[in-house]
């Protein structure tokens, strides 16, 4: 440092601080030899404070606002100044500036699986993630507790910590929760309420305020999900062997060989086996419609009129309540076709009509 440089740094008047960088939580404002004017301007702006240290011990702490730094609004400082007494010279003490907005969007999230015990699943791993808020609610506590002789403290340099006290009161609150996994996160609002009252008196002990802290995920291993994935699939298929008859019904009515397409032998023996026991119902007079049964409708006044089996068409056939110019629709067909156009109602009307008599 200069000569000139070292007398205006011993006697410049003007004190204050631009945070430039956004992520500064405290600065300590550089002097030559620590050497401020006594009656120098101190200017603290809207969320910072102004903290003053004399040889490692913290004296006054000043909020927003312009000061002219004297025996009226330095009263620790007079006292161990000895001010009192009359003393108008340039004195040495530091100054830290506090910025005390809000930092918001920090992240947070698991680095390994947590494990806890489910009653659906079992042992499960889960991850976790989302966001927190930090601000400086005690100036004077955060220097003393985080900060110390650090000249320039970002978020960076305490993030890390907050992260970890975070992860472990979560996992503490998630595994004594009890909350089935299924249902976590229709209660994300819940636990993070838990977790900011559980942390927030740790995070005060630092001198530090939580305003907000965000669940935005809680997760399961890949496997898991596949497994989850699969079981929904069930669930959306119901009973199984009735999953097995709509299959089978659909390859009977698409004809040709969709039935080992579709279904494979298997599902060929059991419709084999469903047919057989329609037959012998139909013969026993016993006869109740399979789930695969082929189904009809028939058009009425520019609307279908159905479903109806082979059987119930007879009897309207019969009472001409069907004719063959009736448009009619079966399982399988493409598109409505005059009912002599289909082969087993075409048969009907030909068991009505007598033969000739000559």
């Amino acid at each position: 440092m200069g000569f000139w440089d070292k007398i205006f740094g011993e006697f410049i008047d003007v004190i204050d601080w631009l945070d430039e960088s956004n992520d500064t939580l405290v600065y300590r404002f550089e002097r030559y030899n620590n050497e401020i004017k006594y009656g120098a301007k101190l200017t603290v702006r809207q969320a910072q404070a102004a903290v003053f240290v004399n040889e490692g011990e913290i004296a006054d702490v000043l909020g927003p606002g312009i000061y002219e730094l004297d025996t009226h609004n330095l009263p620790l400082l007079t006292t161990l100044q000895h001010w009192d007494h009359g003393f108008n010279s340039p004195f040495k003490a530091e100054v830290y500036f506090c910025n005390l907005r809000r930092f918001t969007d920090l992240k947070w999230g698991t680095k390994n699986p947590i494990i806890l015990r489910d009653k659906e699943f079992g042992a499960v791993r889960l991850r976790a993630f989302g966001t927190y808020e930090i601000r400086i609610d005690d100036p004077k506590k955060f220097i003393e507790e985080i900060v110390g002789t650090n000249g320039h403290f970002s978020v960076d340099d305490i993030s890390r910590q907050l992260r970890n006290i975070i992860i472990s009161r979560f996992t503490d609150i998630v595994a004594s929760s009890n909350i089935p996994v299924l249902d976590l996160a229709a209660n994300y609002d819940q636990l993070g309420e838990f977790v900011t009252a559980k942390i927030s008196k740790e995070f005060a002990d630092y001198g530090l305020e939580l305003p907000r802290f965000l669940i935005e995920n809680i997760s399961v291993p890949p496997m898991v999900e596949e497994a989850l994935d699969k079981r929904t699939s069930m669930g959306m298929i119901g009973d199984l062997s009735k999953y097995l008859d709509y299959q089978t019904a659909e390859s009977l009515t698409k004809g040709g060989g969709g039935v080992s397409d579709v279904v494979g032998m298997g599902v060929g023996f059991a419709m084999a086996d469903k047919l057989s026991k329609s037959f012998d119902k139909k013969e026993n007079n016993s006869y109740k419609p399979e789930p695969f049964e082929k189904m009809y409708y028939f058009a009425k006044d520019q609307q279908p009129q159905g479903p109806f089996n082979i059987d119930e068409i007879e009897d309207m056939v019969k009472k001409h309540d069907i004719e063959a110019d009736t448009l009619m629709w079966a399982t399988g067909m493409e598109k409505w076709q005059k009912a002599s156009q289909l082969e087993e109602v075409e048969t009907l009307f030909n068991m009505l009509t007598p033969p000739p008599l000559h």
